[in-house]
């Protein structure tokens, strides 16, 4: 995963208008959609963002095959071929193109400096649908074209996850959000380090309006990731998390 994605999220569930913003500390993402296409959220836009960023860094090219049917490309992301208005080809398509068509904001805003990039992801969506015969691949030939400044950042400096969590977690966008951190922040963590719950809730936690829910959600969340992340060692207080030194889930990128 991109780590600007990493250090300020998606949102989790539909947001009304077309600009989203959620802050970190001293780090705001700020994303504009079309108005008639709306904001990506949910677990399939990270989904999105795993695989793409994965095949931008295995492949150093801006150009991202989507398998080689649509069939293949959802057993990929560990969705299933249904259709309909609730079915994930019918969620897929929508997020899709919610994701590749905004436009990110990241702002960092320190003593004495600030630091504002802003990019689409996409400069160009090429997809076919099959929904009738979603394993043909003659015709699929599907592709998206990462934007420059998007796919520098991607490979610049990625964070390694894996796949398999990934569509463990799948149900939950806050389970993702807390794994992929996780294994970011243990990337360098070298002491044991304590994280209130306000700066947690402010991270992860803006669909909630008092604090003790979100601390009921996230704790139920974290123990979902620790199942799929046992070596991560985290400590539950009543001010908040203490993390202390673990390996990252997986090893640096090569």
């Amino acid at each position: 995963m991109a780590r600007a994605l990493v250090q300020a999220t998606l949102p989790h569930k539909k947001v009304e208008g077309n600009e989203f913003t959620r802050t970190n500390g001293s780090y705001t993402l700020s994303i504009m959609a079309p108005s008639k296409i709306g904001l990506p959220y949910g677990t399939i836009p990270r989904l999105l963002l795993a695989y793409v960023t994965r095949e931008a860094v295995r492949t150093n090219s801006r150009v991202i095959e989507l398998g080689e049917s649509m069939a293949a490309f959802m057993r990929q992301l560990g969705l299933i071929r249904a259709g309909g208005p609730r079915g994930d080809i019918t969620r897929l398509k929508d997020q899709t193109r919610r994701l590749f068509t905004s436009t990110v904001s990241l702002t960092y805003e320190g003593p004495g400096r600030m630091t504002d990039m802003g990019f689409r992801l996409a400069d160009r969506i090429d997809m076919w649908w099959h929904a009738q015969d979603p394993e043909q691949d003659d015709q699929w030939h599907s592709t998206i074209t990462l934007t420059e400044p998007f796919f520098r950042e991607v490979v610049e400096g990625p964070v390694p996850i894996d796949m398999r969590a990934l569509t463990a977690l799948k149900r939950s966008p806050m389970a993702l959000d807390t794994y992929i951190w996780l294994t970011y922040r243990y990337s360098y963590l070298t002491r044991p380090t304590a994280i209130p719950w306000s700066t947690l809730a402010a991270q992860f936690g803006a669909d909630y309006s008092r604090e003790r829910d979100f601390k009921a959600a996230f704790k139920d969340e974290l123990h979902k990731v620790l199942t799929v992340y046992p070596d991560a060692q985290v400590e539950e207080s009543s001010s908040g998390l203490v993390l202390k030194p673990s390996p990252p889930h997986v090893g640096k990128v090569r």
